[in-house]
């Protein structure tokens, strides 16, 4: 039997989930809402729908009239905490874009709710999907890289410019991440400055025409921002992350002491390679050694086409993914909580609560 999907938000993020829960053999697309007419018609003729596929502009009218299995959430990250928690009380399982939400308390309090009603929160952390990320994973836990010492990442490009988040919210999840999955730990310390160039916030006549959604706040939205995070091993990780940069950079690295393991999504042929090289020490020398470049061969497939078939495969089971469940969401958001509050004091050393057994 096919699980009964609806989407809320056709927006960006949202036409490329609709799509693949669309073209998925177990799924069956039974609504798609977005508060915007003119996207609904435009998804509609891009995919060729059917009639049977309700497209709306309301979900409070529409809620409770259709038989639902579970909802797909890419709304503005303000909405997801409302929306989560009264699908979860209807009984449907949740995919939610990420951020989960933007407080750990109310992540934490949607996770409980899925674990009481014993229906499914996966977060569509894309990443941790990615056939590059999967394998990444596998070649660290090898310890072919000797003792890790430290990591780094760059993510920037011109756009997109985010409303409703900075480019923490909006970035530096990704690569976060990718850290804690292929550590296997999380941070206990975190550190971030930034700048404000776009959307500055300083009174009233610089937020224009926000609508509720996009609440713009006093120190508006950081542009760039450098994150530092510290592991209970002691492994450092530094990210650069920037949306108004017309470099684009997609890049992760972690470095041991006989190699490092490098995620370049600019480099589409080869986007993981390991830079092996280590130092032989002679006297008080230390003389570099077996340099030579490993190409890591990675599966072809679409990273949130495994995100979607593997929430599904979530629902059928009603197992927790033990790749992407809302308590990884939480912990993440606990994180980017901890890197705000650092942002807004000044690059001050933020220490991560212990996070919540799931």
């Amino acid at each position: 039997m096919k699980t009964k999907i609806v989407v809320l938000g056709a927006g960006r993020w949202g036409t490329h989930l609709v799509r693949n829960f669309w073209e998925h053999p177990d799924a069956e697309l039974v609504a798609v809402v977005d508060p915007f007419l003119e996207r609904l018609t435009t998804l509609k003729n891009r995919l060729n729908f059917n009639s049977d596929v309700v497209l709306a502009t309301d979900w409070e009218s529409l809620r409770g009239t259709l038989e639902i299995d579970a909802v797909v959430i890419a709304t503005p990250a303000v909405t997801h905490y409302s929306l989560i928690q009264d699908a979860l009380v209807r009984g449907y399982h949740i995919l939610a874009e990420k951020p989960l939400t933007l407080t750990a308390r109310e992540s934490l309090e949607l996770c409980r709710l899925a674990q009481q009603q014993q229906r499914q929160l996966m977060v569509d952390h894309t990443y941790l999907f990615h056939p590059a990320v999967t394998r990444g994973k596998e070649v660290v836990e090898s310890e072919c890289l000797g003792e890790l010492h430290y990591g780094y990442a760059a993510r920037t490009n011109l756009g997109p410019v985010r409303q409703d988040v900075d480019a923490v919210w909006d970035l530096a999840i990704h690569d976060i991440a990718i850290f804690n999955n292929w550590l296997g730990e999380l941070p206990v310390q975190v550190q971030a400055i930034g700048k404000v160039w776009l959307q500055k916030g300083e009174g009233k006549e610089d937020r224009g025409e926000r609508d509720e959604y996009y609440p713009l706040p006093a120190q508006g939205l950081a542009d760039f921002v450098r994150v530092t995070l510290t592991y209970p091993s002691g492994f450092l990780a530094e990210i650069h992350l920037c949306w108004s940069n017309p470099d684009k950079q997609r890049r992760l690295a972690v470095v041991g002491s006989r190699g490092t393991l490098i995620f370049d999504e600019m480099q589409s042929e080869t986007p993981l390679t390991i830079q092996h090289g280590y130092f032989q020490q002679e006297g008080e020398f230390f003389n570099p050694a077996g340099i030579r470049c490993e190409v890591m061969e990675i599966e072809k497939k679409e990273p949130l086409g495994v995100v979607c078939d593997r929430f599904l495969a979530s629902v059928r089971s009603n197992e927790v993914s033990t790749v992407s469940s809302g308590w990884v969401g939480a912990d993440l958001v606990q994180i980017l909580n901890c890197l705000s509050q650092s942002l807004a004091e000044g690059g001050k050393a933020v220490t991560i609560p212990p996070s919540s057994p799931s």
